[in-house]
């Protein structure tokens, strides 16, 4: 199997799997608790049909939409995801130049493996940063104003991962960062000599924005789950919110929106965004899935705020719907990653191509010309 048999989301998934050791691909993998919100944030999608309309002379449809005062070439664009070497040596730098190559946004997590700098040099595209609140204020500061330097488009502030979920199969897997080579995972190690040796022959690991603040999680082997709990801080509030906003004073979103009145918060203290997001249940097992909550906040903010869709998203038909339900974009996290496991700025590319092409042909099914054209009235609810 290799990337031209990869067609879906699961054929990137098990070629992943072929290729990465088992913690790093059951990080990817895995989610909180029973795993009961990882399954329904894509089984949600069920809940609902699309409603063709015929003879509409679509012709070529435009895909486009605008995010954080960017236009961008489709409306699905790539999830804010941490410690993207351990999945192919070049990471982020690789994400980057696939989203700019498609005219869709890249989006950097605080635990990127290159810098802030870094990716800004290698790619000139839509560019989101990701933030979180760490007990030492310096360091939110000082994210800040490199994003700014570096003319990122926008900014999140994610604002589920106040202390980090129970992801057992991190325990199990004994995944931590950087990672340790234990006696229960040798094996997996072993019998994936060609991640072994990019690890070992590549640049170090490192979580490399904030490896000048804190040892932890570069030098100091940390499980992920640890780390979150001694640095982010889980008494973060409204005013820190703000206070991110104002000093950033470029688009910004609240990653991790799940209630309509977190939304009309969110307008109150200046956000231009919002990600519906559940953390691709890796936080609150048992929570709403973002599809399942897209069309009560439509409803209550109207176009005060645009509306991203994160999490559960496989399908260009899944866009398609979250559009129709209220929803300004997508992103995702999980599929892009196994992509980038699978075949590193390669594999980013053939995922994207595929759904793009997915998106754009059941736009023509649908007989939309432009994504304004779906609504309301191109779903039903089964329910």
């Amino acid at each position: 199997m290799n990337l031209n048999d990869c067609y879906n989301f699961e054929d990137f998934r098990k070629l992943a799997k072929r290729k990465l050791p088992a913690p790093i691909f059951h990080y990817i993998d895995g989610g909180a608790d029973d795993e009961v919100t990882l399954s329904r944030n894509t089984e949600a999608f069920n809940d609902c049909d699309l409603i063709p309309n015929i003879l509409n002379s679509v012709g070529e449809p435009d895909l486009s939409t605008t995010v954080f005062g960017r236009k961008i070439g489709m409306p699905l664009f790539l999830s804010p995801t941490a410690m993207q070497s351990l999945y192919n040596p070049e990471g982020d730098k690789a994400s980057a130049r696939a989203a700019e190559k498609f005219n869709t946004m890249y989006s950097m997590s605080t635990m990127a493996s290159f810098t802030i700098e870094e990716v800004a040099n290698v790619s000139s595209g839509p560019k989101l940063f990701q933030l979180y609140i760490h007990k030492d204020k310096s360091i939110t500061d000082d994210l800040i104003e490199r994003c700014s330097r570096a003319n990122f488009d926008g900014m999140c502030i994610t604002v589920d991962t106040l202390v980090a979920g129970n992801r057992e199969r991190d325990h199990r897997t004994g995944f931590t960062t950087p990672p340790k080579f234990t006696l229960d995972s040798l094996l997996s190690f072993a019998m994936r000599p060609g991640w072994v040796f990019n690890y070992l022959t590549n640049k170090k690991f490192e979580l490399a924005n904030i490896k000048n603040k804190t040892d932890k999680g570069t030098n100091i082997a940390k499980s992920v789950m640890e780390y979150i709990n001694e640095q982010y801080d889980p008494a973060m509030n409204w005013k820190d919110a703000e206070y991110c906003i104002k000093k950033w004073n470029k688009p910004m979103a609240l990653k991790g929106v799940m209630s309509v009145e977190d939304a009309k918060r969110a307008i109150d203290i200046g956000c231009t965004a919002i990600m519906i997001s559940n953390h691709g249940g890796r936080q609150l097992d048992g929570s709403r899935s973002p599809f399942d909550q897209v069309k009560a906040i439509s409803d209550a903010v109207g176009d005060k705020l645009e509306i991203i869709l994160d999490g559960g998203v496989r399908r260009g038909t899944h866009v398609l719907k979250a559009l129709a339900a209220g929803a300004t974009a997508c992103s995702f996290g999980k599929a892009f990653l196994f992509s980038l496991g699978a075949g590193g700025q390669r594999g980013v590319e053939k995922l994207l191509e595929n759904m793009h092409s997915e998106i754009r042909r059941n736009m023509i099914l649908m007989g939309c010309k432009n994504v304004k054209d779906l609504d309301l009235s191109k779903i039903i609810y089964r329910k």
